[in-house]
């Protein structure tokens, strides 16, 4: 299926591993020009060559979107080297776990810094180029957002603030010519998750398969996902055949949230 991405031109933010990662290698394979930002200049290095190995075109941006300069910084950068911006995918942090008590303000607020006012900023100042090129917005937000929890508070909080700039900017974007959309990842099999089975793996001795067979039991979903399962998502929303979607919060999660 042709989704009418060749020479589309956009940034996406946590390229440089996990779901970011995937988004960036997707699309890469549908003809999209891309600035790939995220801290690891190293990592990013790797992302760009395997960009360059499937045919398509990107840069490397290496900004720490907590800092207050830095969104602006990738936008520039995209559009210096570009001439312009028809899509942002905002794909950074991974809000921290933890027992409430535990968690300190330098937490919250670092959380909030990365994944909200570090994607805040990127839009803002993307915003006139994305109107010029009647642009669109993806924002990978996180399930903590619709259905909260103890331990994942702080991505809660994150990912409900998200939620919320994704239904306003969508209103704003009506007048603009942007759509922004956003999607909740359910659990997907990237380093992190990996990381997690391992260590439960060595906790339990139980075979990484058993344990992913009890998430699955324990959770109610129907499989893992995989980072290509959000990058296509993704490309669909990108394109003209999901130009419909607009203030629309997209839940990949094989069934887990089971709020309506």
């Amino acid at each position: 299926m042709d989704l009418e991405l060749t020479n589309k031109i956009g940034i996406v933010s946590g390229a440089s591993q996990g779901i970011g990662a995937g988004i960036a290698r997707h699309l890469a394979g549908e003809g999209c020009r891309l600035v790939l930002a995220a801290r690891s200049a190293e990592n990013l290095a790797e992302r760009v060559a395997e960009v360059k190995d499937l045919g398509g075109t990107a840069i490397a941006y290496p900004a720490d979107l907590r800092q207050p300069a830095a969104p602006a910084g990738v936008v520039a950068a995209a559009l210096a080297e570009f001439g312009q911006l028809d899509f942002i995918v905002g794909s950074a942090g991974a809000p921290q776990l933890g027992d409430f008590l535990d968690l300190s303000d330098a937490v919250w607020q670092d959380n909030f810094d990365l994944k909200f006012f570090g994607h805040l900023r990127l839009i803002r100042a993307a915003w006139p180029a994305l109107s010029a090129a009647q642009g669109t917005v993806v924002l990978i937000s996180g399930l903590s957002g619709r259905s909260p929890t103890p331990e994942s508070l702080v991505g809660g909080a994150v990912n409900g603030a998200l939620h919320n700039l994704t239904k306003g900017l969508a209103i704003k974007g009506i007048k603009d010519g942007i759509r922004v959309n956003a999607i909740n990842p359910g659990t997907i099999r990237t380093g992190r998750h990996e990381a997690r089975i391992a260590r439960l793996a060595e906790e339990t001795g139980k075979s990484a398969a058993d344990i992913e067979s009890d998430m699955l039991e324990k959770g109610g979903i129907t499989r893992i996902g995989e980072p290509d399962d959000i990058a296509a998502m993704v490309s669909l929303i990108l394109s003209p055949r999901g130009s419909l979607l607009s203030g629309s919060i997209i839940d990949m999660d094989g069934a887990k949230t089971k709020t309506i």
